[in-house]
């Protein structure tokens, strides 16, 4: 019990650090409102999910010994922060309380699209993230009995650190979305879009390295 405690505790701090997954999470919330936030949260808990099935699959270890697959993924997951980061740097739109309160009057195929992107944004951050990786050969096997079922546990210390991660980031989505209303001066938008882009590369970027 006390080595579960540990866990939880260790895993909380991963999840309410801010990261690039936070970074990504508050610029949708902000652009597109809490439904597409909660759908990059679904991507978030999916590209965990990801991972979990890869490590019941053995594959996690092979990737890390590899460094040529590790590598790969490495360099994809930084080079897709990057391009995330420049793409928020350069946008020419700002967010603003009518343009979010008009989605609910804009074609469902233009919500959808937004939501899926959210969706996409995050699932591939999370996927092409070699940390991730990094969590599940080295901090979990930390809290992992080899005389019982090792495949049991793994699943739920992931279950536990996805369930953290979820719901941080939907609480998360209601403080951004209730912070909106001191977020109307268009000047805060654009350089707050702009810091987020230089963020994202400058993960992107760390990532790499």
């Amino acid at each position: 019990m006390d080595s579960l405690l540990t866990y939880i505790s260790i895993a909380a701090m991963m999840v309410i650090i801010p990261g690039a997954d936070t970074m990504l999470l508050i610029k949708n919330t902000l652009s597109y409102g809490t439904k597409a936030g909660r759908y990059t949260v679904l991507g978030m808990a999916t590209g965990l999910s990801f991972w979990t099935l890869i490590a019941i699959l053995g594959l996690s270890v092979v990737i890390a010994k590899s460094v040529i697959l590790f590598s790969t993924i490495k360099y994809l997951g930084a080079a897709y922060l990057i391009y995330l980061g420049i793409k928020s740097f350069f946008t020419k739109s700002v967010f603003s309380l009518e343009e979010i309160h008009a989605h609910a009057n804009t074609p469902t195929s233009i919500s959808n699209r937004h939501n899926k992107d959210s969706f996409m944004q995050a699932f591939l951050s999370n996927t092409l993230n070699p940390k991730t990786v990094l969590v599940y050969i080295t901090i979990m096997p930390q809290f992992i009995n080899l005389n019982e079922n090792v495949n049991q546990q793994l699943i739920v210390l992931a279950f536990i650190l996805t369930l953290l991660a979820v719901g941080w980031f939907l609480l998360l989505v209601y403080l951004i979305d209730y912070a909106k209303k001191w977020l109307k001066n268009s000047k805060f938008q654009r350089a707050f879009q702009k810091s987020t882009g230089l963020i994202l590369v400058g993960f992107g970027i760390k990532t790499g390295i």
